[in-house]
Order: structure tokens, then C-alpha cells, then sequence
């Protein structure tokens, strides 16, 4: 047994059977290790940023985290967009990056480069692997960082002589590493947080992690019925339970006036798994901070904390029975969804939230045509709904992969910017080459119009020719279903109402990737 059979043992002793991989040279003997190793399933992304953003989906609903395979600093710095949103997201991976030998280094090779520099940005913990000896120690030592409660980033660097080598007799066979638990919630932030509720004066729970599905959810859901107060999730999450069963949540919006306006008559603002809200970006003449001034802001617990636990406390320090009725859902009027006509985001957005399938796992990279989709998924049929959390776009594609690898039962759909799908377009033959059950919809609207609102929001209101251009995808526009099809996904374009409602339809009712190019 070699270095690099170590590490693939030690991964699967710890139940890591899962690799989003874009290997090079230095990563070889790894690549031979795992094509022993049947367990692993082995899965290629065509860019490295697919890699990450394929892991960060697998372990959103999987539960626990996949390992990835990337190719020196360069390959690391290609992952490094959606590695920020899977932090964002306290997503649990274990990145596995390749090095040059460790007597190779010193003769500076064109891909030499400080390989920890690249990744400590993006992770909560770096190590590098001295030898084949120690290299099942610290493999257990990244994996036990990486589930850490709600999860990290870890990225062990692999030299390519510590992954030949073979292992010293006596060296002790690859292990599971224990599993740290979260944190227990304070009784005193439990009791603070039921004074400001039973204060009378307007409270919000702002909810976030694992405090927006199962357990805590419902309990939420119990608190609100029963007190009144509101509750809330943060503008971006790593998985939102939604639909008509379950407790409705509405999202802080994203623009920073309506965030404001969101927040204006809030006296006690509960922290619970979510942290105090901030514009995305600074604007001329508005406020950095959303909520009004003279607001108490309290933090019952972090993401840290078990948040089931938590949220189930404060139902009972409220007097509250686990059986006690919850706060329901909108009911999404048939009348209010689009027959016919001209194809627009908003009929769009009607459209999946009424035809979306029971458990959908919905990968949600719409960006600015998708905003109703917040409100309108409360009505749907019970699914989960994956976000962009770190706003590094090029999330959307390569989340539903991993999605769909981790709960091959269910089906994915996938809500797409058409300038952010570019970034990691590559995603749609990694659908293909594996055959998963993906549905894109593309908002086909040809320009970054987040873009164009927030030059209005900066103050801009006449662009001319130079800034059209840095902000239109137009001239050529994008063709997605030659795209689509060019990576052996099906394709269709659709201009109306009815003909998107028929290919929705057919997509659901099927198997395997599909794609809708939706002109709007």
C-alpha cells in the first residue's frame, strides 16, 4: 500500500465515497489509488469551479461531505469562486490538491506555486502531507474539520512523492475519525430570546443553517403560530425546506430599500443561525446595516449551535406543545398562473412553482428574473431549495450535479441566469456523462440585468455605448440549445406560455438532463 492508497481508505473509512475530480499529472498515483477502489464514485468535471460547485450541491443534500481532486495552485485557483460559496455556506469538503514532489519544488517548475496561499482564503483549514507515513493521520485530521458542526472547508495538499511512497511496515490501517457534534444552545440567549418575544413590541426570528429544515422548522413554525411573531430566512442559504406543508419563510430581500423597508417596524431581531443583516454592497447615500436604528439585535444562537435543539427550547420556554399547530403557507391561486401569451420571467416563475414535483430539489441561480420565486415556492409542493450564498456566480449548473448524485431518487431543477450559466456552462456534459436527473430552465433575457439595476442603484441613469457593452449579452447572443446539445443535453427554445408549459411538463415527466432555453 502506497500514500495514495492510504488516503483513498481513509476517506471511505469516514464515509467520504464520493470525488469530484479534474486531476493532472501530479495527482496520478491518487487517480490509480481510487480505480482500485470500487467504493468511490469518481465523478469528472471539465473545469475545476464545476468540481467545487458539484461537491458543495452533493453535500447540501447529501449530509456530509465529498472529497474533491484539483490539480496544483492553478487548478485550486480555478476553484476558488464556488470554494468562497460553499464557505459562504459552511458546506462540508474535503479538498485533496496535488503538489509537485517535495524535492521538485526547489527546481521551480512552470506550475510551482504557493499552493497555501491559494487555498487558505477559501478554507477553513489548510495542511500539507509531509510523508506516506503521515498522511492517514492528517487525511482523519481534515475530515474531522470538515464535519465539524455545521461544516468547513478543509484542503490537504498532496505532494506526489508523499502519494507514491509506500507505507512503513507497522503503519497503522486507516481509521473513522470521531464526529464532533454541534454546540449546545445558552439557556440565557433561550430566555432572552422568549423576553423579546413576550414583549409585545414587533419581533423577528431571522433564521438561517440547519434551523430552516426539519425539526427547527417546525418548531419556528409552532413559535409563530402560537406568539405572532415573525419570522424570517436570510436573503441567501444552503438548503431551505419549502412548500405548502411546510413553515413558511419569507426571504430578506436582496435590493437594499425593500431590505429596509423589511426591517422597518422590527424592535427585537433573534439571530438564529443567521447573522445580522448587511447590504451585499456599499451604495452612495444608504445604510451598510438593514436594521433601524434603536433595534435590538440578540443572538440566540449560531450556526454552530444545534439549532433543532435550540428552537425547540424556546417553544418550550414559551409554553408551547410539540403538537401545537403551525403557521401555514399561501395558497398559489390557479387563476393567477399564465395560459398563454408572451413568455415573461414573471409567467416563468408561476409556471415552476405550480408544475414543480414533490420533493424537487430546486438549484436556484435565477439572480434577478427569479426573485418572485421566494414567495411563489411557498405554494409549491413540498421540495428543497438550494441557493447562491456567497454571490460568486457560476453555482447554479454544477450545484444540481452534485445535487443530483447525492439523492438519485429526486428530481433537479435548476433555475439559470443565462450569464452566470456561462461561467460553468461545462457543468451540462458532467449532467450528460453521468445521466442525471437534471431540468434547466434558462432565463434567456441576454444581459446581466442585475448589473444594469445596480448602476442605477450607484447612482448612474444614462449608460452609453461602453457600458451596454460590458453589461449585454447580445451581438452574438447566447444560443443555449446549441450549447446544451453540444454536451449531449437535450435542448428546446421556448417564446411562450404555452409552449414553455408543454416542455415543463415533458421535462418533468421524463428522465436524465434537459434543458429549456426560456426567451423572455
Amino acid at each position: 500500500m502506497n500514500g495514495a492508497d492510504s488516503l483513498c481508505d481513509t476517506l471511505l473509512a469516514n464515509d467520504i465515497d464520493v470525488c469530484f475530480a479534474n486531476p493532472g499529472t501530479s495527482e496520478m498515483h491518487f487517480v490509480a489509488a481510487l480505480d482500485r477502489k470500487p467504493r468511490m464514485r469518481c465523478v469528472l468535471g471539465l473545469f475545476e469551479g464545476v468540481v467545487t460547485g458539484a461537491a458543495d450541491g452533493y453535500a447540501r443534500m447529501a449530509g456530509k461531505p465529498a472529497a474533491t481532486l484539483l490539480h496544483l495552485g492553478p487548478g485550486l485557483g480555478n476553484a476558488l469562486a464556488n470554494l468562497h460559496n460553499a464557505k459562504r455556506a459552511r458546506t462540508p469538503m474535503v479538498n485533496v490538491v496535488g503538489d509537485h514532489a517535495t524535492y521538485h519544488v526547489q527546481y521551480d517548475a512552470p506550475l510551482t506555486s504557493d499552493v497555501e496561499a491559494v487555498a487558505r482564503p477559501m478554507s477553513h483549514w489548510v495542511g500539507r502531507i509531509e510523508d506516506a507515513a503521515s498522511l492517514s493521520a492528517r487525511a482523519g485530521e481534515a475530515i474531522r474539520v470538515a464535519r465539524r458542526a455545521p461544516g468547513n472547508i478543509a484542503t490537504l495538499i498532496l505532494p506526489a512523492d508523499a502519494a507514491w511512497t509506500d507505507l512503513p511496515d507497522g503503519a497503522p490501517a486507516p481509521a473513522a475519525v470521531p464526529l464532533e457534534g454541534p454546540k449546545a444552545p445558552d439557556a440565557q440567549a433561550i430566555r432572552a430570546a422568549a423576553d423579546a418575544i413576550r414583549s409585545g413590541q414587533t419581533t423577528l426570528l431571522l433564521l438561517g443553517g440547519t434551523a430552516l429544515h426539519g425539526r427547527a422548522l417546525a418548531a419556528a413554525g409552532r413559535i409563530a403560530h402560537a406568539t405572532g411573531v415573525r419570522l424570517a430566512c436570510e436573503t441567501s442559504n444552503r438548503r431551505v425546506e419549502r412548500g405548502i406543508t411546510r413553515t413558511p419563510l419569507p426571504r430578506l430581500p436582496y435590493p437594499v430599500d425593500m431590505a429596509v423597508a423589511f426591517l422597518r417596524d422590527v424592535r427585537h431581531l433573534v439571530l438564529i443561525g443567521a447573522s445580522r443583516p448587511v447590504a451585499f454592497f456599499a451604495y452612495p447615500g444608504k445604510p451598510s446595516l438593514m436594521a433601524p436604528e434603536g433595534c435590538g439585535i440578540q443572538s440566540m444562537a449560531s450556526v454552530e449551535h444545534d439549532l433543532d435543539h435550540a428552537l425547540e427550547w424556546l417553544a418550550e420556554e414559551l409554553g408551547i406543545a410539540s403538537d401545537a399547530p403551525q403557521i401555514q403557507g399561501p395558497v398559489l391561486d390557479s387563476s393567477d398562473i399564465p395560459q398563454s401569451g408572451r413568455l415573461t420571467s414573471a409567467a416563468v416563475n408561476r409556471i415552476v412553482a405550480h408544475l414543480l414535483p414533490e420533493h424537487a430539489i430546486v438549484c436556484d441561480e435565477s439572480i434577478t428574473q427569479g426573485r418572485e420565486l421566494s414567495t411563489f415556492g411557498m405554494s409549491a409542493r413540498p421540495h428543497d431549495w438550494l441557493q447562491l450564498t456567497g454571490g460568486a456566480i457560476g453555482i447554479g449548473l454544477p450545484m444540481a450535479a452534485g445535487a443530483a448524485i447525492a439523492c438519485p431518487e429526486r428530481k433537479v431543477v435548476t433555475l439559470q441566469a443565462d450569464g452566470s450559466g456561462m461561467y460553468t456552462v461545462q457543468a451540462l456534459w458532467t449532467q450528460a456523462r453521468e445521466q442525471l436527473d437534471c431540468v434547466t430552465v434558462v432565463y434567456a433575457n441576454r444581459t446581466y440585468a442585475t448589473l444594469h439595476g445596480e448602476m442605477k442603484n450607484v447612482g448612474v441613469q444614462q449608460m452609453g455605448e461602453n457600458a451596454r457593452r460590458m453589461l449585454d449579452l447580445d451581438n452574438p447572443s447566447l444560443d443555449w440549445v446549441h450549447l446544451a446539445r453540444g454536451m449531449g443535453v437535450e435542448a428546446v427554445r421556448v417564446e411562450t406560455v404555452e409552449d414553455f408549459t408543454r416542455a415543463l411538463r415533458g421535462a418533468f415527466g421524463r428522465k436524465g438532463p434537459y434543458l429549456i432555453e426560456a426567451l423572455i
